[in-house]
């Protein structure tokens, strides 16, 4: 292959193409960008960056130096907007279009959007500074969706002295993803420091002095944050013949069609070591298959199925979380270490007859980082798990 064209500079794309480096590939390595930045990190937009204790600089995942050294052709700030795999091309916004051997995918997610104008989102390092301005003392804050994004959001402008208001359609937040004794207890967390957060609630559009409820009722704000999930950035493959669901649809090697590959939160494949097919938008998972998938579109022949155990962290007021596999779709959960009412603990997630997940909060890294080979080796619940633990929920 004499030239490969990554799409999407970001923590996936960049590990895509650092890893063709390393393989010892000398031909021309394309990384197309639609922001005008170079790669940078962006779990902190909703910590650090908006709490302004890091300024953008800081975000950068490798130095201007290091990033020349991979002699890479650069095109940020433009858009892919097709993929003609008869022709091996991808068409860009600017009227260009760039030919390839091989390609890997890697063009992210956008948020999800209300009707209405006016709504911020935080996706992008202009989103996070844009935000930032208006996170004043007495400032009111709307936040609609109580997810992950949405919990962080919500802790900074509490300890930035706004009002926050937070709006979540389920009886309890992250309930679906970590359990109903768990979500009771990142909830608390909330209510314990005064914000308002409302349950049950759906929010049908964002109007010029707040946002509208489903039962007609308004709740006004100074700003508003959507953080009610994300789409994968696929309508520009609309006709390449690629199959896309929930993502670029991918086998176990990450890839989805002749010599294409996808990786990162764009990237639904099916993990083996779960046995199943999933989409997941955690930070390390992103540069991890980056890597696999850069390998594997190298050297098919002695391709490696992706089965990594996926991790991911948060912070929220004086809480770290973190949490190794998949916890949805769990059967079963169980309190293996700690305690829930001091918020210092290690919970334990089951699916069919083996440990499939587990979170720990206010806890150091090697509490549950034993649980993280637990996982990887498929462990059985009942040889892992104390049989006088008694499951919290199942």
């Amino acid at each position: 292959m004499r030239r490969i064209v990554v799409v999407g500079a970001s923590a996936a794309g960049l590990a895509a193409a650092e890893t063709l480096r390393r393989e010892a590939y000398e031909g021309i390595i394309t990384l197309v960008g639609d922001e005008p930045l170079a790669p940078y990190d962006r779990p902190p937009l909703s910590k650090q960056i908006l709490a302004a204790e890091w300024e953008p600089e800081r975000l950068a995942l490798r130095t201007p130096d290091t990033l020349a050294a991979l002699d890479l052709d650069l095109r940020l700030g433009v858009t892919a907007t097709g993929l003609e795999p008869a022709d091996r091309t991808i068409e860009l916004a600017d009227g260009s279009a760039v030919p390839y051997d091989g390609l890997v995918i890697a063009t992210g997610v956008r948020p999800r959007r209300l009707p209405g104008e006016g709504a911020h989102v935080l996706r992008t390092l202009d989103d996070a500074l844009t935000l930032r301005e208006q996170l004043t003392p007495g400032r009111r804050l709307v936040v609609v969706g109580a997810g992950f994004l949405g919990a962080e959001v919500a802790a900074v402008a509490w300890r930035l002295g706004c009002e926050v208001t937070l709006l979540e359609p389920a009886p309890v937040p992250l309930a679906h993803a970590v359990g109903m004794e768990v979500g009771k207890v990142l909830t608390n967390a909330h209510l314990e420091r005064g914000v308002d957060l409302r349950c049950g609630v759906t929010v049908t559009e964002v109007t010029e002095d707040g946002v509208r409820l489903a039962d007609g009722s308004e709740i006004e704000a100074d700003e508003v944050l959507v953080a009610i999930g994300s789409l994968p950035n696929t309508e520009w493959l609309a006709g390449s013949s690629l199959t896309v669901g929930d993502g670029v649809v991918c086998d176990e090697y990450c890839k989805a069609g002749p010599n294409v590959y996808a990786a990162g939160d764009v990237a639904h494949w099916y993990n083996p070591l779960f046995g199943t097919s999933m989409r997941i938008e955690h930070r390390t998972t992103a540069a991890e298959q980056g890597m696999a998938a850069a390998r594997n579109l190298l050297h098919p022949e002695a391709g490696k199925p992706f089965a990594p155990v996926p991790y991911f962290w948060s912070d929220q007021y004086d809480m770290k979380i973190q949490a190794y596999g998949y916890l949805r779709d769990h059967a079963e959960v169980a309190l293996v270490e700690g305690d829930l009412a001091e918020r210092k603990f290690v919970a334990a997630y089951r699916t069919g007859d083996r440990v499939t997940g587990a979170l720990a909060v206010g806890m150091p890294p090697k509490a549950i980082r034993q649980w993280r080979q637990a996982i990887a080796t498929g462990a059985a619940w009942h040889d892992t798990v104390s049989t006088a633990v008694p499951a919290m929920e199942s």
